[in-house]
């Protein structure tokens, strides 16, 4: 029985990946937390792509809008993609198709350019396991304490970002500024740990019955 070639490729990127790996070397300015760009992933897989004689095809499958008020009193357009990517074989025609979601939030016309963005970035992290660090050297990955220590640094970098989080959740001035600023804090939270986004959530619908509530002015 013959594999379908796109799966050697796919394999093909993924051991070239594992070995070079994607560092996070990009730093959000607002919440101070490292990430990875789409050109970071753009530029690590261009040529290991092409070797693979692999092609990555997108296909929007359905596109939701929502407009929101900022707090300077303009509209931040809400943009969330479900798109499809069919990995193709330039040798044999075989593919496989893998499907992400994308969300971003933009004051112009960037709004689904960055949902797009979002939701490649996301699909080929996961379709090619690419690891934020590469393993070339054996000798250089064992279990020591060093690898405890990454483990708890990660832990209070989390509790440190979820601590701000949940005080920037509880100074929005309105249901739109709530919005806005849950909808950022819950795709970051993604890769947080378990029970984080469920504690800024409890704190969110907190907010959205104290903002909801009717103001009553004071009388003489």
């Amino acid at each position: 029985m013959t594999t379908a070639h796109v799966y050697e490729a796919i394999n093909k990127v993924t051991a070239v990946m594992a070995a070079e790996g994607i560092a996070k070397g990009r730093k959000n300015d607002q919440q101070g937390y490292r990430f990875r760009g789409i050109d970071d992933v753009y530029n690590a897989l261009a040529r290991p792509l092409a070797d693979a004689k692999l092609c990555i095809l997108p296909r929007v499958v359905e596109r939701t809008v929502t407009e929101r008020p900022t707090k300077s009193g303009g509209v931040s357009t809400y943009v969330v993609l479900d798109v499809e990517f069919d990995l193709v074989s330039a040798v044999d025609g075989s593919k496989h198709t893998i499907r992400t979601m994308g969300e971003a939030m933009d004051t112009a016309d960037k709004a689904t350019n960055k949902a797009m963005s979002a939701a490649m970035k996301y699909a080929c992290m996961l379709a090619f396991q690419i690891p934020t660090e590469g393993d070339n050297d054996a000798d250089a990955h064992h279990p020591e304490p060093s690898d405890l220590t990454r483990k708890l640094s990660a832990s209070i970098e989390w509790g440190q970002w979820e601590k701000a989080q949940g005080e920037t959740l509880r100074e929005s001035r309105s249901m739109g500024e709530l919005q806005e600023r849950w909808a950022s804090a819950y795709e970051t939270g993604q890769k947080s740990p378990n029970g984080t986004l469920k504690r800024l959530g409890e704190i969110k619908d907190e907010m959205k019955k104290r903002l909801g509530q009717p103001r009553t002015e004071a009388r003489p």
